[in-house]
């Protein structure tokens, strides 16, 4: 009796992540953004809510270090933040 099992049948073809992998922070070119994030959710109970501007810095770190894709903010959960900055800025004539 053979306990073996074959897997030969079917072939198994790995697929890259939906948004692609994303190099790490070798340089550490962004961890003080990632310090105050982090700092952040031990200050508020790990409520990452709270810390949603620090979320964003830290992303927008990596995008402008090409450490990720650009992609709009509005698309990773941060419209309601830029709109927020939008209308605290002045209008310019």
């Amino acid at each position: 009796m053979s306990t073996a099992m074959n897997f030969s049948s079917k072939s198994f073809k790995p697929r890259p992540p939906d948004k692609g992998a994303f190099p790490l922070d070798h340089f550490g070119e962004c961890s003080a953004f990632k310090e105050r994030f982090m700092k952040c959710l031990r200050d508020s109970g790990y409520e990452s809510g709270a810390c949603r501007q620090r979320a964003m810095a830290y992303l927008e770190c990596r995008m402008e270090r090409q450490l990720m894709a650009n992609e709009p903010l509005e698309k990773l959960g941060f419209k309601d933040l830029i709109d927020e900055k939008s209308e605290a800025k002045p209008e310019k004539l």
